[in-house]
């Protein structure tokens, strides 16, 4: 929830311009408030820059005031849409099956859905990381998808604005585990599933990072808010 019109178009015009001329190694996606999301996907139009919402309902049309549907995000130009973040599971009660609902419904409509999952401070210090994935992905992922259809963004919530950060190795086993997860749940069509780290990555950490095995890029926070920041991640990317 950052960004008016005119600071949000020249941040996303900002990244398109970087990302042009650094060449970078990765695909870069954008995804603003959704007052602004139509604007945004003007501005990078035939750039190499994507646009996605930050959520979706899962019904297609309906009395659903204050929200909106996948096929209203598809009709502004977007072709992603964050579902499930830990922002919104939350802020609004998000369960599994809501988070799978949106899921289906982004890919009815045309979008490719980045469904979040990740866990909480209690249940790491539990000792129960790899379960509450184990469980998201059952709970909240549409089965039989491929790469092409589905993005994962690992979120492990403890990390996120606290100072702590996973290490290497936690993060490694994490992805690991989804990865694993993901074929059990949908078939080696999920072996190219890309699965993004998202807890409190910066400029000062990506490259380590994204170094990672099993790391297939970032859900960017706070950091994608200054263009400097966000294009130093995406140019950390191996």
């Amino acid at each position: 929830m950052n960004g008016l019109a005119a600071d949000g178009v020249a941040l996303a015009r900002s990244v398109a311009e970087r990302a042009a001329k650094d060449a970078l190694r990765c695909d870069v996606l954008v995804c603003p408030p959704a007052t602004i999301l139509n604007r945004i996907a003007e501005a990078m139009r035939g750039t190499k820059v994507a646009v996605g919402g930050q959520d979706c309902h899962a019904k297609a049309s309906g009395a659903h005031t204050g929200d909106l549907s996948a096929p209203m995000v598809r009709d502004t130009g977007a072709t992603f849409v964050i579902v499930g973040h830990s922002e919104r599971r939350t802020d609004h009660g998000e369960t599994d099956a809501m988070v799978r609902a949106k899921a289906e419904a982004a890919r009815a409509a045309g979008l490719t859905p980045i469904v979040c999952i990740g866990e909480t401070t209690a249940q790491r210090d539990g000792g129960e990381t790899l379960q509450v994935l184990t469980r998201q992905i059952k709970g909240s992922v549409p089965p039989g998808l491929s790469g092409a259809e589905v993005v994962i963004a690992y979120e492990p919530v403890w990390a996120i604005g606290t100072g702590r950060t996973p290490t290497v190795a936690e993060i490694q086993e994490a992805h690991a585990h989804i990865h694993s997860e993901l074929i059990g749940h949908s078939g080696e069509r999920a072996a190219d599933v890309r699965v993004l780290y998202g807890g409190s990555l910066n400029a000062g950490n990506a490259k380590a990072i994204l170094a990672v095995p099993g790391v297939n890029g970032g859900l960017i926070g706070g950091a994608s808010l200054k263009a400097d920041d966000f294009l130093v991640i995406a140019s950390s990317c191996p």
